[in-house]
């Protein structure tokens, strides 16, 4: 990728234009990481570049952005361009084609305004981004709230990037975040919520956390977790302290091959702790009863907020509404184990289990129990699928019904409990059932 995006700058450059690296990928270049995408600018208009590639997308024609499709990847490739008259916090009303240096100083950041010229192996700074990317500082391009009015994302990326780089924020900087943070309920969910993916990636997500408090931000985007920060928790249980402590804790020890939404469980499995407190008189005990049920409520409403994909929602819901019950699995039926086991989202909910543990007491014993009884259970293929189904019923004579439904369920926990093992056993007990 990164020849194909240099192949790129080099035609363009052939052909008369300035065409350099841009933004993201100079910023990760030179910190010695592998950049993810390659954005190049250059004083080539639309039409210009749509003659210079075979393959083009006009993404932004009227902006001055196409993107080049080469050996199979897409590259955005953008005229310079200055940027005035921000009317929303979002879009410029008033868009010229520039030179370079006007292009750098419209962009967000310094560390994300140097431009690079791959051919020539040279670095164009007119922001000072070389000097903040060697101080791992997060600074504007020009005054902060200047930036951050024109577009509000801008509060939520501060925090993103000194998460993501390890940096931080400028004092200046961080200021206007902070002044400015409830401008960022004029955003949309869709964009708040992708800045939060990232935020929120191991091995930065519980640092993230902590600037997004410290930000101010918190209360804004999520209200209901910022409540979690005076939220005190039994020390018996709970040594780290508050329920915001626990959670900072869990996202520290998240693996950094985690599940995508394995973050999502950890920020929302205790979200309704704050709204279930009691506090036994005599003992001075905290509870927070029925803390799983009303958070699973409080989490898919959070989820919808924030346009995540159903499947997903379903998912981050059953850890939040299920996470209580892996501290009783050592009692359970052998039919409900399997069951928890069976369960599309069990590995999901070991490793928020895990993490559960990691960030409190630190005892793993029920986590190893699980592990060790789900690969039993994979030795046991047959009690994966029912035995039999309401067809199969319904050719012994039932009617569709309330009652064929619990004649299968009552089937299941059978199978499930090892009292039937087979379709021709299971048939077999139906009759005897079906006659009585």
């Amino acid at each position: 990728m990164k020849s194909t995006a240099a192949k790129i700058v080099q035609r363009l450059q052939a052909a008369g234009f300035s065409a350099f690296w841009v933004g993201g990928c100079v910023r990760d270049f030179l910190l010695g990481r592998e950049p993810q995408d390659f954005d190049i600018a250059t004083d080539a208009k639309p039409e210009q570049v749509e003659k210079l590639f075979k393959k083009t997308i006009p993404v932004g024609r009227k902006f001055g952005v196409m993107v080049v499709v080469e050996d199979k990847h897409q590259f955005q490739v953008a005229t310079f361009r200055a940027e005035a008259d921000y009317q929303d916090g979002r879009r410029p009303g008033k868009i010229v084609f520039a030179n370079a240096e006007a292009d750098a100083l419209r962009r967000d950041f310094t560390v994300n305004g140097l431009f690079y010229d791959p051919l020539a192996e040279k670095i164009h700074d007119w922001v000072g981004g070389e000097k903040d990317l060697r101080a791992k500082i997060i600074r504007t391009i020009g005054k902060p709230e200047e930036r951050f009015g024109e577009d509000h994302l801008r509060l939520l990326r501060a925090v993103r990037f000194a998460a993501q780089l390890d940096f931080e924020i400028e004092p200046k900087t961080f200021a206007a975040v902070k002044k400015l943070a409830p401008k960022i309920k004029l955003i949309s969910a869709e964009r708040i919520r992708d800045e939060l993916l990232k935020l929120f990636q191991p091995p930065h997500a519980s640092r993230g956390l902590v600037l997004l408090r410290d930000s101010g931000l918190l209360e804004h985007i999520l209200p209901e977790l910022a409540a979690t920060v005076d939220c005190e928790q039994s020390p018996d249980f709970h040594p780290e302290g508050t329920v915001f402590e626990h959670i900072k804790s869990m996202l520290e020890k998240l693996p950094p091959d985690s599940n995508e939404l394995l973050p999502w469980a950890v920020l929302l499995h205790d979200i309704a702790k704050p709204v279930t407190t009691e506090r036994d008189s005599k003992t001075g005990a905290i509870h927070f009863y029925g803390h799983e049920k009303i958070g699973a409520e409080m989490a898919g409403k959070i989820l919808t907020r924030l346009r995540f994909p159903n499947r997903q929602i379903e998912g981050i819901v059953a850890c939040v509404l299920h996470h209580m019950q892996f501290k009783d699995v050592k009692q359970m039926r052998k039919s409900t184990l399997r069951r928890l086991l069976l369960r599309e989202t069990f590995p999901l909910e070991l490793e928020l289990h895990k993490l559960d543990c990691l960030g409190s007491h630190g005892d793993l014993e029920h986590y190893d129990f699980l592990l060790e009884q789900a690969e039993e259970l994979k030795k046991l293929p047959t009690i994966r699928p029912p035995l039999l189904t309401g067809k199969d019923l319904i050719g012994l004579g039932m009617k569709p019904g309330p009652a064929l439904g619990a004649l299968l369920h009552e089937i299941r926990e059978k199978q499930l409990q090892d009292e039937l093992k087979t379709p021709r056993q299971a048939k077999s007990w139906a009759k005897k059932k079906l006659a009585a």
